[in-house]
């Protein structure tokens, strides 16, 4: 079994990495993957106590962590506000520890951020979220600084890509990807493998 190691956001550009977590990160992963201007994406666990965890561990719902993705990305090619825009389309941020079929705190709805820039942004666009749907259910997304982020053991990179016939891909991931290719589709990068 893999140890997962930590990356602190002080050894990185802090500008171009967001940290975001909207439920099973197989699902993220892929929809930022086709996105222009998103370097890599890489799944994870943030957000919780618990050192070095594993996938068994965070499933259990007790470690604290969440499933999330660091998305490496360049700023001159797509926004953070871009970024979140995608984000609050691609799940259910009014649902607390629940997306669709995935229930438990590590698959609640979370910004991470690393910088203030990151953490005004993303509360002014709760804000406004809530503004404009003042008869919907309120955000309950989570923003709170990323403190240590762990890698998820290797399986996970790529999973969608690398499992696309299997039966969670194919019936979660396939629509929300169909979803995101109609809504935004100018975001969409060119000659990116789905």
């Amino acid at each position: 079994m893999e140890t997962a190691r930590p990356t602190s956001p002080k050894t990185q550009s802090l500008a171009d990495v967001a940290t975001l977590a909207g439920g099973c990160f197989w699902c993220t992963e892929a929809i930022f993957k086709m996105l222009k201007g998103v370097r890599s994406v890489l799944p994870g666990y943030a957000g919780g106590e618990k050192e070095n965890p594993t996938y068994e561990e965070v499933s259990t719902g007790r470690t604290g962590q969440a499933e999330v993705i660091k998305i490496d990305y360049n700023p001159k090619e797509i926004s953070l506000r871009s970024l979140l825009t995608v984000f609050f389309a691609s799940h259910d941020p009014t649902t607390l520890n629940r997306q669709g079929p995935d229930v438990g705190t590590q698959y609640r709805s979370v910004i991470l951020f690393s910088s203030s820039v990151q953490k005004e942004e993303a509360l002014k666009f709760i804000e406004k979220l809530n503004a404009s749907s003042k008869e919907g259910k309120p955000i309950v997304t989570e923003v709170k600084p990323l403190e240590k982020f762990y890698p998820a053991e290797s399986y996970h990179k790529d999973y969608y890509t690398k499992n696309q016939d299997q039966f969670y891909c194919q019936v979660v991931i396939n629509p929300k990807l169909e979803k995101a290719q109609k809504e935004f589709a100018d975001l969409l990068a060119k000659n990116r493998p789905k």
